[in-house]
Parts: structure tokens; C-alpha cells; sequence
């Protein structure tokens, strides 16, 4: 079960990092080009924004337990994942792009399932 924690972890770190930080390094006209006519509805400065906390996310995933300390980062940045989820969910929803929902629900049951097993409080084994 820890290896598939950690696995799943790996995937989300992955994909929220680089995709923070192509929210963060490039401007709104770029975004929309390259990943989604969804940023349209958002100003430049919301992209970024939207980004920073997409990076900051990924990394709280893996370098607490990495480091050994803050273990219930791990869990609160998984929630937050899911939160981001559901605010792409809506987004999408708004724009009528149905496909993009089911990705979006698919990343979001990962972060929900990534938070509820290292939430400090329901933990019934000991996890690296």
C-alpha cells in the first residue's frame, strides 16, 4: 500500500508541477494555446495565482514525508489538490467541456484517496 501511495503521489506531483509551473512561467494568451481555451474567463494575474498554488501543492505532496518532517502536509496538500480539482471541475462545467471533467474527477479521487490514507488520524499502519 505504501508503494502505491507513493506512486500516486509521484503521478500528481508530476503533472501539478509542470503544469504550475506553465501557468506560472508563461503568460494567459500562451496558456490558452497550449492547454485550454479555460483560461479565458480568467485575467492574467489569476492564471498565475491559480499556478503558484498548483506548484506549492505539488511539492507539499512529497518533500515533507521526503524530509521526515510535517507529515500532515502531505494530507492537507492532498486536499487542497482535490479543492483545485473541483474548482477545474466547475470550470469546465461553466464551459460545457465534458471530457476535461472526467479528467479533472479522475486527479481529484486520486488527491482524495492520497489524503484520507496519510491523514495522520486514520492511519493504522506505520508509514514511511
Amino acid at each position: 500500500m505504501i508503494t502505491v501511495l507513493w506512486i500516486l503521489k509521484g503521478i500528481l506531483t508530476f503533472v501539478f508541477l509542470a503544469s504550475g509551473l506553465m501557468k506560472v512561467l508563461q503568460n494567459r494568451e500562451k496558456v490558452i494555446t497550449s492547454s485550454g481555451k479555460w483560461a479565458e474567463g480568467f485575467s492574467d494575474l489569476e492564471v498565475k495565482i491559480i499556478g503558484i498554488i498548483e506548484v506549492v501543492l505539488a511539492l507539499c505532496l512529497v518533500v515533507p514525508k521526503l524530509l521526515g518532517h510535517g507529515y500532515y502536509l502531505t494530507s492537507i496538500s492532498a486536499f487542497g489538490i482535490a479543492i483545485v480539482m473541483g474548482g477545474a471541475m466547475y470550470t469546465h462545467y461553466k464551459r460545457a467541456e465534458h471530457m476535461f471533467i472526467i479528467i479533472n474527477l479522475l486527479f481529484l479521487l486520486i488527491a482524495l484517496f492520497i489524503a484520507l490514507l496519510t491523514c495522520p488520524l486514520t492511519q493504522h499502519w506505520d508509514y514511511i
